[in-house]
C-alpha cells in the first residue's frame, strides 16, 4: 500500500485515479478500487496509540481494546471505497467534534492518569483535521461525478450491559433527512433483516440502542446537501466482547451479508438519486481483481495443475484383466494397477493451507476458495489411497453416495418400456474421432482428439492436454455418436477452453461439484439436443444401482453377475461398468451423472445456466460467478454448447422422463422406499398414454 501526504492523496482525488494509500503518519487509510456513488467508512476499526500517549493514559491495552470497533474495517472491504481510522479513538475520536475529540472520561473511566501536554493534543487534533479535510475532498469528488453520495459509516457495539433484547444492526436515523432519504433507510434495513447469521435470522432496528448523534454525519450534513450519511452499530456477535476472541466463521457470514446489503442499497441510492439511473448491485462492486487474489490464484495453480484424478484411478492393465475375467467367465477378481501418485501428499496439503486466502477482501470469492483449497485437500487423500482398502472411504467423503431419491430415479428409468428403435453400431474408433475433429474444426476449437486403449469410458476430456481421447474399443450408433460429441466437446471441452482465457486458474482446477456439474450439464446437453436415447439414460440409471450394488457388497463379481443377470447386460458392458465403479477400490462417482442433470434441470427454469460455462465450476457457485462476470472480474464463456443455445425438440416421453428426474426429490419421501410396483407403474402408465 502507497504512504501519501495529504497533498499526494488530494491530487489523486482530484484527477479521479483509483489507489489506495496510508497518509505518511498512518492514522487512516483510503482505498479507491473503482469510483462509485458510495463511502464505506470504519472509523474506530484501529487500535493505535501512540507511545508518547501512553505515559500519560489511565487505562491499559485492554480497557481500551473493549470500546473500540475492531474487524469493522474486515466488515466493509469487500465495498469499492472504503476509508478506515487506524488510531485509537482514545488518542482522538473521529466521531466527536474538534473541540471535544479527546476524552477526559469514558464510559465511566478516567482516560488520563496525568495531564496531556499540549503538544500531544495538537498532535491528535491535527490528525483530526487531516482527516476531515481529506473526506470532504472525497465527498466533493463523488457528488460533482455522480450528483450525490452516500456514506456508509460502520460502528460495533458491546451489548453485555445492555438489558433486554438488543438489534443485531441498529441505524441512527436522528440527523437524517427522513422526509427526503426515508426510503434508502427502509431498504438498508431491509437488507439488513434478510441476513442470516449461524441459521439464524438477524434484526435490524432504527434508533433502539443508539441514534446516529455521533460528528460524521454532523459534519457532512453541515457541508454536503445531497450527501446521505446512514451512522450504523453491528452488535459484537462476531468476537466475545469481554476477552477480543474472535468467532471468524460469524465474521465471515456477516461480511458477506453487508457486501449484498450494502451494494443493494447503494444501487438503490444511486438510481433513485444520482446520474445513474440503471445501476445494477455489480455495478457498485468493483471490476477490479486485488493483488492478494490474483497472488492465492496463481500460487494454488501452480501446485495443483496436475492433479486430474482419473489419471490415476483409471487402471493401466485393464485389456489384461478384462481378458483374463472373461476367460475365466467372471470367476476370477481383478488386480488392477495404478499409476503412482508422483506427488508428496504431505507437502501438497502443507503448502495447501499456507495459502493466504484470507487477504482475499471479496468475502464470496475468499469463501470460493477456502472451499477449493479444502476440496483439493479431500481430493489428495482420494488419490493417496488408489487400490488402496481406504480408497471407498475417501470416495464417499470426496463424492458422496446415492440417496434413496437417487436409487428411485434410477429404477423409475429402468422400468420404462422402450418407445424407439435401436440403431445398429456402425460408428468405431478411428470413424468417430474423425468426427470429432470435425466438430472441433467447426466450432474453432483448438484441441487435440486421439484414440487410446487406457480408457475405461467410451471419451474423456484431458483439461490439462486440451485433448479428447477416445477408447480403442468404442462401436456406436449415429444418435450415440452425436450425444457423445455434445457431451465431451459441447461441455467438457467448451468449460476447459473457456476456463483457459479466464483471468482467474482455479476455474481450470475447478471448484468443489464440478465433477457432478461437468456430468449433469453434458447430460443435459446431450438431450436438449436431440440426442438423449431412452437407453443411454437406463445406463445413467445403471451407474446408480451398480455403486449401490459396490458399496452394498464390496464384491467385484457380485457387481458384474447383478448387472449381468437381473439387468441384462452382456459381458463385455457388465465388466466395463462393475470396473468403473470397483476401480481404485471403490469410485462412487457415477451416480453424480443423474443426480446431475437433474439439479441442471431445475436451474434452468430459474435462471441462465451460461455462467456455469467459465470453467469447471460448481451448481452452488452459480450467484458468486454470475456477479464476477457481472463485475467483468470473468470473462462471459466463449464457447457454449448447443443443447443450451439452440435447444432441439424433444418426444413428450422423454420430457416426461426428463421431468421426473427434476421433480423426484420433491415428489418422494426420502425416508420411505417406494414400491417396485408402483414405480413401474407410474412409468409405464404414463408412457402409455403419451405414445
Amino acid at each position: 500500500m502507497l504512504k501519501l501526504s495529504e497533498a499526494g492523496i488530494v491530487e489523486r482525488l482530484r484527477s479521479g485515479e483509483p489507489f489506495e494509500a496510508t497518509l505518511l503518519d498512518g492514522s487512516f487509510s483510503l482505498k479507491i478500487e473503482e469510483y462509485a456513488p458510495v463511502i464505506c467508512s470504519a472509523v474506530h476499526a484501529g487500535g493505535n496509540f501512540r507511545s508518547s500517549l501512553q505515559t500519560y493514559c489511565a487505562l491499559n491495552e485492554q480497557e481500551r481494546y473493549y470500546e473500540e470497533d475492531p474487524h469493522t474495517d474486515e466488515l466493509i472491504q469487500s465495498m469499492p471505497i472504503t476509508i478506515v481510522g487506524h488510531d485509537s479513538r482514545y488518542a482522538y475520536d473521529l466521531n466527536r467534534p474538534l473541540a471535544r475529540c479527546i476524552y477526559s472520561k469514558a464510559w465511566g473511566k478516567d482516560v488520563w492518569g496525568k495531564k496531556l501536554p499540549v503538544k500531544e493534543r495538537r498532535l491528535s487534533t491535527e490528525r483530526h483535521r487531516a482527516f476531515y479535510r481529506i473526506l470532504d475532498v472525497l465527498v466533493e469528488v463523488i457528488e460533482e461525478r455522480y450528483g450525490a453520495c452516500l456514506v456508509l459509516d460502520l460502528h460495533s457495539y458491546n451489548f453485555q450491559r445492555i438489558p433486554g433484547d438488543t438489534p443485531d444492526f441498529n441505524l441512527g436515523v436522528e440527523q437524517i433527512d427522513m422526509d427526503r432519504w426515508a426510503g434508502v433507510v427502509s431498504r438498508l434495513q431491509k437488507n439488513l433483516s434478510r441476513i442470516r447469521v449461524q441459521e439464524q435470522t438477524t434484526r435490524a432496528a432504527v434508533d433502539e440502542v443508539f441514534y446516529g448523534r455521533g460528528y460524521m454525519i454532523s459534519h457532512i450534513n453541515s457541508r454536503f446537501e445531497n450527501t446521505l450519511v446512514i451512522p450504523m452499530e453491528v452488535k459484537k456477535i462476531f468476537m466475545d466482547e469481554s476477552t477480543g476472541t474472535l468467532y471468524p466463521l460469524v465474521l465471515s457470514e456477516l461480511k458477506q451479508g453487508l457486501k449484498q446489503s450494502y451494494s443493494d442499497t447503494a444501487a438503490y441510492f444511486a438510481r433513485q438519486f444520482t446520474r445513474q439511473k440503471k445501476t445494477r448491485r455489480s455495478d457498485i462492486l468493483s471490476s477490479q481483481l486485488d493483488s492478494a487474489l490474483l497472488k492465492v490464484d496463481k500460487k494454488l495453480y501452480r501446485l495443483a495443475k496436475g492433479l486430474e484424478t482419473l489419471q490415476y484411478i483409471n487402471p493401466t492393465n485393464l485389456l489384461q484383466e478384462r481378458k483374463r475375467f472373461l476367460a475365466r467367465r467372471g470367476n476370477y477378481i481383478p488386480c488392477f494397477r495404478y499409476r503412482p501418485l508422483d506427488i508428496d501428499p504431505y507437502q501438497f496439503r502443507e503448502q495447501l493451507y499456507r495459502l493466504p486466502v484470507d487477504e482475499i477482501r471479496d468475502p464470496g470469492i475468499q469463501q470460493l476458495y477456502r472451499d477449493v483449497v479444502d476440496g483439493l485437500a479431500a481430493k489428495i487423500d482420494l488419490l493417496v489411497n488408489a487400490g488402496q482398502p481406504e480408497f471407498i472411504y475417501s470416495s464417499l467423503k470426496y463424492y458422496g453416495e446415492p440417496s434413496v431419491v437417487d436409487e428411485r430415479n434410477a429404477r423409475f428409468l429402468l422400468h420404462a418400456r422402450q418407445f424407439e428403435s435401436e440403431e445398429e453400431p456402425s460408428i468405431d474408433a478411428e470413424e468417430l474421432g474423425r468426427r470429432f475433429k470435425l466438430q472441433a474444426q467447426m466450432q474453432q476449437m483448438q484441441c487435440r482428439i486421439e484414440v487410446s486403449s487406457k480408457l475405461v469410458a467410451a471419451a474423456m476430456v484431458s483439461n490439462r492436454k486440451k485433448t479428447v481421447y477416445i477408447n480403442k474399443s468404442t462401436l456406436m450408433s449415429e444418435r450415440q455418436a452425436a450425444a457423445l460429441m455434445h457431451h465431451e466437446l459441447g461441455v467438457h471441452m467448451a468449460t476447459t477452453l473457456n476456463a483457459i482465457s479466464q483471468p482467474l486458474k482455479v476455474f481450470s482446477l475447478g471448484l468443489p461439484g464440478n465433477t457432478m456439474t461437468q456430468e449433469g450439464l453434458a447430460i443435459l446437453n446431450e438431450y436438449q439436443s436431440g440426442n438423449m436415447l431412452l437407453s443411454r439414460m437406463q445406463v445413467l440409471a445403471l451407474r446408480v444401482l451398480a455403486v449401490r450394488e459396490m458399496l452394498d457388497h464390496g464384491d467385484f463379481r457380485h457387481t458384474f453377475s447383478y448387472l449381468r443377470e437381473e439387468q441384462g447386460l452382456s459381458d463385455n458392458d457388465a465388466f466395463q461398468l462393475s470396473t468403473r465403479v470397483h476401480r481404485a477400490g471403490g469410485f462412487t462417482k457415477d451416480y453424480l451423472y443423474l443426480k446431475g442433470v437433474g439439479k441442471a434441470l431445475a436451474l434452468r427454469r430459474q435462471v441462465s445456466l451460461a455462467p456455469l460455462f467459465v470453467g469447471k465450476t460448481g451448481f452452488d457457485y452459480l450467484p458468486t460467478i454470475s456477479e464476477m462476470i457481472d463485475r467483468g472480474i470473468l470473462k462471459p464463456p466463449e464457447f457454449l454448447p448447443q443443447g443450451l443455445t439452440e435447444p432441439s425438440p424433444v418426444s413428450e416421453i422423454l420430457e416426461y422422463l426428463m421431468g421426473g428426474i427434476e421433480s423426484a426429490a420433491n415428489k418422494f419421501d426420502v425416508n420411505a422406499r417406494e414400491p417396485l410396483a408402483v414405480i413401474r407403474q407410474q412409468s409405464e402408465g404414463v408412457i402409455q398414454a403419451i405414445a
